[in-house]
């Protein structure tokens, strides 16, 4: 299914006009993927969402798609407010090596669970920043947020969501609800922002690299509509 999808979308995309390619390092899409690393994800959970995160950008149908549209990603955890770490540095993945290194780059950063509250505005505000100088330039820019948790710290996410809306960035999230099952409706509504914004969600660890890999792929190939959405 998710490669008939792909295909639809590539197909779709390739009968649009040609934007003219920007100055810098010329790229489809811009993504920062920003991963819960707060006192809610314990018990080895981190790791494991890491690990996701590299299982899922060696999966083929996630090459595919970033040899489609050439990406540029980084990685960061969050935790509290002011604490974003970058964890993978910017990475233009054309194909499948550069998602083979990616992938390694995170099983090799160092782990570091940075526990405290959850800080989803703070989150989204220096993931915008992220942006900043980067060298690249894209016509899409994405802020990806990985939670099991709601914000308790910090800036509003709904005001850090908005000011990165304003900039051109759209905010989508995964959903982990293995502790609230109304994370859904609370990301929908105070969290992603933009064209095309969607929540995915996994309803545990099983169900968590097949979520992270269909997100990706929309991210990275579908084309923007005008409604956000909420996808299981």
């Amino acid at each position: 299914m998710m490669r008939v999808l792909l295909s639809a979308v590539l197909l779709l995309a390739g009968a649009l006009p040609l934007r003219a390619e920007p100055t810098g390092q010329p790229v489809g899409l811009e993504l920062v993927l920003a991963v819960d690393a707060s006192a809610s994800i314990s018990g080895g959970a981190l790791e494991f969402e890491l690990r996701g995160h590299a299982a899922a950008m060696r999966d083929p149908v996630v090459v595919q798609a970033a040899r489609s549209t050439v990406i540029a990603a980084t990685l960061a955890v969050f935790s509290g407010p002011h604490s974003l770490k970058v964890l993978v540095p910017w990475t233009i993945i054309r194909g499948e090596a550069e998602a083979e290194a990616f992938a390694a780059a995170i099983l090799a950063a160092p782990r570091e669970e940075l526990a405290g509250a959850t800080a989803l505005g703070s989150a989204i505000e220096e993931a915008a920043r992220l942006f900043d100088g980067n060298g690249i330039e894209a016509p899409r820019r994405v802020i990806d947020i990985v939670s099991n948790g709601f914000s308790n710290a910090g800036l509003d996410p709904a005001i850090a969501r908005d000011r990165a809306v304003k900039r051109g960035i759209t905010v989508n999230a995964l959903a982990i609800l293995d502790e609230y099952p109304w994370l859904e409706g609370y990301y929908a509504e105070s969290v992603i922002g933009g064209p095309g914004a969607f929540v995915h969600t996994a309803t545990d660890k099983d169900s968590f690299v097949d979520a992270l890999k269909r997100k990706l792929v929309t991210e990275i190939v579908s084309l923007p509509s005008c409604t956000p959405s909420t996808v299981r």
